[in-house]
């Protein structure tokens, strides 16, 4: 016997009409839709549209090879020719950088990221975020979470006095951009070991021209976050954005300085653990300080900024710091406020908490 499907299919419209009837009602009267990156999404003008300029229907247009009346590009279309055009050009007067660990750099101060290792809950995040420092260093590289829980970690204070950045795995598209979708205003690289690894690193953190981000949306572009500021997200991200690919094998460093003078990075991270993992040399021996040393070289002769672990604040020339973790945080601030009361607790005779012998 056939069932018929019209029924669930009417049940199923039903309940689309009403999901949509609901998001209208909360809406508070008068807000527009949440912006998107796609700027015909929600467009009141579909099917009213004319197109002047469209292909003949069911004709070769010849496109490929020959421009369009008071076209800019001419002959065959071909990326490595082709004039950008000023569709995204910062609306004039519009130009001045709203992020303040951007603007840090450009003067040349002292940033700190605070880290966020093992928590995906947003209240722990939104605690260190208005601690005090700059920016979150939300670890991805080796921490099991996931992009959704660093986006709602990030949505639930998205302008606390640190701004959200994240160290990536690694220099990927896929997770470059849902960092920089999700709203990350500092992008951290890890491993960078070539010059090829540092472009594609800068490649997937930057729109065009300067790179190869595509418009995928995302919590970024909502005005809660960084759709309302002056000028617009898509024509200022690439301004604001900060972008640091960390150095840590011998071979990084052998091409640190073409590494930094990459167009879009703006600091070279001296990685103090895995320079030492990597060369099998401790820190203060001859070797591990020659590797540190040279990426120092490689950040002064491009003019980038030189970060490390937040235990080197006072060496020369290093301004950009990752400090400690929301447990070692944790762990600081209770000392701080027990003082001598920290670690008194009972020793009970018998059961768990018996003191071990």
């Amino acid at each position: 016997m056939m069932i018929s499907r019209f029924p669930v299919m009417t049940l199923s419209a039903a309940l689309v009409l009403v999901l949509s009837q609901a998001q209208a009602q909360t809406r508070p009267a008068g807000q527009t839709p949440q912006s998107t990156a796609d700027p015909y999404a929600n467009n009141p003008d579909a099917g009213r549209m004319q197109f002047p300029l469209a292909a003949p229907a069911g004709k070769d247009s010849g496109a490929i090879t020959k421009a369009l009346p008071n076209g800019v590009n001419q002959g065959l279309i071909d990326e490595t020719t082709w004039k950008y055009g000023p569709a995204y050009d910062l609306p004039a007067g519009e130009s001045k950088i709203w992020n303040p660990v951007k603007l840090k750099m450009m003067r040349g101060e002292k940033v700190t990221g605070g880290t966020v290792f093992a928590s995906d809950d947003p209240s722990t995040y939104c605690a260190m975020a208005n601690a005090g420092y700059d920016f979150i260093w939300t670890e991805m590289q080796h921490d099991s979470r996931d992009w959704e829980n660093v986006a709602k970690m990030w949505r639930s204070c998205p302008h606390a006095k640190a701004v959200p950045g994240a160290r990536v795995a690694y220099a990927d598209e896929r997770e470059i951009q849902h960092a920089m979708d999700a709203g990350a205003l500092v992008i951290i690289i890890p491993t960078v070991r070539t010059v090829k690894e540092g472009i594609e690193g800068r490649n997937w953190t930057y729109f065009p021209p300067l790179g190869h981000r595509s418009q995928g949306g995302g919590p970024a572009f909502d005005p809660d976050m960084w759709g309302s500021v002056p000028g617009g997200y898509r024509n200022t991200i690439n301004d604001n954005v900060v972008l640091i690919e960390m150095i840590e094998t011998v071979n990084g460093v052998k091409e640190a300085r073409e590494i930094a003078g990459i167009k879009g990075v703006d600091a070279v991270f001296a990685a103090s653990g895995d320079l030492g993992n990597f060369s099998g040399y401790k820190q203060g021996t001859p070797d591990y300080e020659r590797l540190i040393n040279a990426v120092h070289d490689a950040a002064i002769a491009a003019g980038k900024r030189l970060c490390g672990p937040f235990a080197w604040r006072d060496r020369p020339d290093f301004t950009c710091f990752q400090a400690g973790s929301e447990t070692a945080a944790i762990a600081r601030g209770v000392a701080a406020e027990l003082g001598t009361l920290k670690d008194t607790q009972g020793k009970p005779e018998v059961g768990p908490y018996a003191t071990k012998k």
